[in-house]
């Protein structure tokens, strides 16, 4: 792995890449909304061994510098833009697979809709898709994003700790990371906070603080004036293949929701994955690593799909 950054006029966008540098660009990976890259390492590690995959700290999350001013964020539009020209400059010739989780596979859909010629394929792990009068209801009444229940909660959540210590005995086994495996929680940590004090290194008295600032996590909750079916009409145009990975409970895709996306895009396929809920990615890591694998081998390594054979398994 090796992290690298992203220099803009604005400043700079952190990535991490896994697998050969000098080969191409297979897929990339966008996090959920208060996460980071490092969040996901150990399932897109692994694909690194056979091909180049990039994870990128979006705007305002991990060690990424663009300007996150909260009262700017009206859509997630800022993020697709962000994307795209990621892509341009590591990608300009050659589409790739886009995964994300959450909001990041929504900024995923977004940059498909937007530029379908980058674009090989999504995987998308329970995307932040509403219903379309919800988002013609923002877009007609664009402050009252700020109510969202997620944007209140992001706004409580504790800026700075003693230590990562600290932070870990705060985080583990509670609200939104009590169903997380190892090592999951640990790695978000290393990307999630900063040591900001002046003290002796090896100082006791020690403050660590989010990288993403509640008020921009709250931001990004509330900035729902976004397109996602007109991306989704882009995708069933240009026939993108698209799985869209749906925990068994907690999603954020109701039943009819779920039921819409299939009518609007027929060649869409949608996975309800037993015993997750939306932090699928971190209870059934090796599900969405497959998904990504599969779309890799056929989408930019060039397998056939009757290549494919039955898996046989002991049972013994």
């Amino acid at each position: 792995m090796r992290r690298f950054t992203f220099e803009t006029p604005q400043g700079d966008m952190s990535a991490l890449e896994f697998g050969e540098p000098a080969g191409r660009l297979a897929a990339v990976w966008l996090h959920a909304t208060g996460f980071n890259a490092m969040t996901y390492q150990s399932i897109l590690a692994p694909l690194g061994l056979r091909t180049k995959v990039q994870a990128v700290d979006l705007r305002g999350h991990g060690r990424s510098s663009l300007p996150a001013v909260p009262g700017k964020m009206k859509s997630w539009k800022t993020y697709r833009d962000d994307i795209i020209a990621f892509l341009d400059r590591e990608s300009p010739t050659k589409k790739v697979v886009l995964g994300g989780h959450s909001m990041g596979a929504t900024v995923a859909l977004l940059v498909a809709g937007a530029r379908p010629e980058k674009v090989a394929g999504l995987v998308l792990a329970d995307p932040v898709i509403l219903t379309p009068r919800y988002y013609a209801y923002m877009h007609l009444f664009p402050g009252t994003g700020g109510g969202h229940h997620m944007a209140r909660q992001a706004k409580k959540r504790r800026l700075e700790f003693g230590s990562p210590d600290e932070v870990q005995k705060s985080y583990k086994g509670r609200g939104a990371f009590k169903t997380w495996r190892e090592p999951f929680l640990g790695d978000y940590i290393l990307d999630a906070f900063d040591r900001v004090d002046e003290n002796d290194p090896e100082s006791e008295d020690q403050t660590w603080r989010l990288l993403c600032h509640p008020k921009w996590e709250a931001a990004t909750f509330g900035a729902q004036r976004n397109r996602p079916w007109h991306a989704l009409s882009k995708v069933k145009k240009h026939n993108i293949p698209i799985t869209i990975l749906r925990p068994e409970s907690d999603s954020v895709l109701t039943d009819k929701v779920a039921a819409r996306l299939l009518r609007k895009c027929p060649h869409l396929v949608l996975k309800e994955r037993a015993n997750t809920t939306h932090f699928l990615p971190m209870e059934a890591p090796y599900d969405v690593r497959d998904h990504l694998s599969a779309y890799i081998s056929s989408l930019i390594e060039g397998v056939a799909e009757d290549e494919f054979g039955h898996v046989k398994r002991s049972l013994r």
